[in-house]
């Protein structure tokens, strides 16, 4: 059973930096994709960054020159450096992985969810 465990959020000061991490275990399937979203209560989750399996990053135009995703070596964890952090970057982080099924479909999984806060 695919299992992700995210940890690292809290709350810090705005210009502050915080880092996530999202440990994922029980994958036996090719990676896709790792990456993060986020939600603020009342809204959409919205898309922040992800890296694919050969190491490609991508961003919400949002966040993008401030955060960073990153795998490490074994690649079964990703993390989130975030930068430079407002007040609006407020909101619950969700990590999620997407893996190639046996039959080459794409299944994703999501952890619970880390709050970060920013404010002064």
């Amino acid at each position: 059973q695919v299992q992700l465990v995210e940890s690292g959020g809290g709350l810090v000061q705005p210009g502050g930096s915080l880092r996530l991490s999202c440990a994922a275990s029980g994958i036996t399937s090719p990676i896709n994709y790792m990456g993060w979203h986020r939600q603020v209560p009342g809204n959409k989750r919205t898309f922040v960054g992800s890296i694919s399996g050969s190491g490609t990053d991508n961003y919400a135009a949002a966040v993008r020159g401030r955060f960073t995703v990153s795998r490490d070596r074994g690649g079964n964890t990703v993390f989130l450096q975030m930068d430079n952090l407002k007040p609006e970057d407020t909101a619950v982080y969700y990590c999620y992985t997407t893996i190639r099924q046996r039959d080459g479909s794409p299944v994703t999984y999501w952890g619970q969810g880390t709050q970060v806060t920013v404010s002064s």
